[in-house]
Order: C-alpha cells, then structure tokens, then sequence
C-alpha cells in the first residue's frame, strides 16, 4: 500500500473526528502514528495501515462512539511499541479499552489459561469487544500470503475456539451492536472457510 494512500486515510479520519467532536480519537491518531512509525506488517505495508484501515472500517459501518474508535486507533501501541498505558494521552476509558486488549500471560499462567481469561474479560466492555472483532476481521484478511500454513492453522483455530464464541456473546450482552456484528461474523467466516478449502486442496494435491 502506497504511503498516499495510508495518508488519505489518516487525513480522513482526522476531518471526521475534528466535524464530529471525537477529540479521543483526534489524539489517539497522532499519537498511534508516531509510535507505530518506522514499523512493517508482514506484507511490507507500513504498520500504521492496520490500525488506520480499522479505524476507517468502524466509521463505515456506523460506530460513531469516540473511545471505540480512539481504542482501535491504540491497540497495539503497548503491546508492540513498549509503551505504557500511562503515556496513553487518552481518558481512562480509552485506557482501559487498550488494556484489555492488550494479551499478557500472568505469571503461573499456561497460554490457554491466559487466552480464556483475556477473551473472558474481553466480553465485559463493548468497545474492547468490538475492537477485537473489528482487529480480527481485518487481520484475516491480510493473512493469506504473509502468514505460513502452520501459522493459518493456529490463527483459524484461535479464530473458531475464542473468537466466534466472543462474537455470539457480544451479541447477548450488546444488542444494540447486532447490525454491525452480523457483517463482521459473515466476513470473518466467509474468509476463514475460504482459506481453510484452498488449503484442504493444496494438501490433496
């Protein structure tokens, strides 16, 4: 992806949030683009496009909700940019929207143990919840070609043990988000039963 292109987008989110008042996502965009600057994807695309694309696709489907959408602006900036939520120049409802999506194997912890409590407190806010379903969809999308088959494997198989589940449970406990989950589950699906044929396939052969 072109740096004109991820620009644009940068550009756009920032007249939209300066119209709409989103004065948490205004700070959450700067702020996500300094941290993240000098970062890849594994496509070779500029890391900031994950979040931007996020970010874009959210305004999209109607999430209008300023510390959602702030909160998947900064996803990663603490798990992958070494900084602390204390330097998150956000409220504290930004904040905690990051931590808890911010994955963390305590201590004694195997890394089932870790995932099930991370997807479990994941369910308590609705913007966490959304910004990992959000995070997901876009991530499996980009996947085919950057990640390894052994890697498609795991990703699909967290995608079917953990992230689904989140999905029908977000459902129950924030109905008011079921036009919005209903797209994201039919994407999510529909891409991850795809690649799983094109491997089955692949195997056959």
């Amino acid at each position: 992806m072109s740096a004109k292109h991820h620009e644009k987008m940068y550009t756009f989110l920032r007249g939209y949030a300066s119209g709409a008042g989103m004065y948490e996502t205004m700070k959450a965009l700067a702020f996500a683009r300094e941290k993240h600057c000098g970062q890849l994807r594994k496509s070779g695309d500029p890391y900031i496009v994950h979040p931007l694309t996020m970010a874009c696709d959210a305004v999209s489907m109607g999430i209008k909700d300023d510390v959602t959408v702030a909160a998947i602006l900064l996803h990663d900036v603490c798990e992958d940019c070494g900084v602390s939520l204390a330097e998150l120049p956000v409220s504290d409802a930004v904040k905690r929207a990051v931590e808890l999506m911010t994955f963390q194997i305590m201590e004694g912890e195997t890394k089932e143990i870790a995932k099930n409590r991370y997807y479990n407190m994941l369910a308590t806010s609705r913007e966490a919840s959304m910004v990992k379903l959000i995070d997901r969809c876009h991530n499996v999308s980009s996947m085919a070609g950057t990640f390894s088959v052994e890697k498609l494997k795991a990703y699909i198989e967290e995608t079917r043990q953990y992230v689904l589940p989140l999905l029908r449970r977000v459902k129950d406990l924030y109905p008011e988000e079921a036009d919005i989950l209903f797209v994201l589950k039919y994407h999510i699906v529909s891409v991850v039963d795809s690649i799983e044929a094109t491997m089955a396939v692949y195997e056959k052969t």
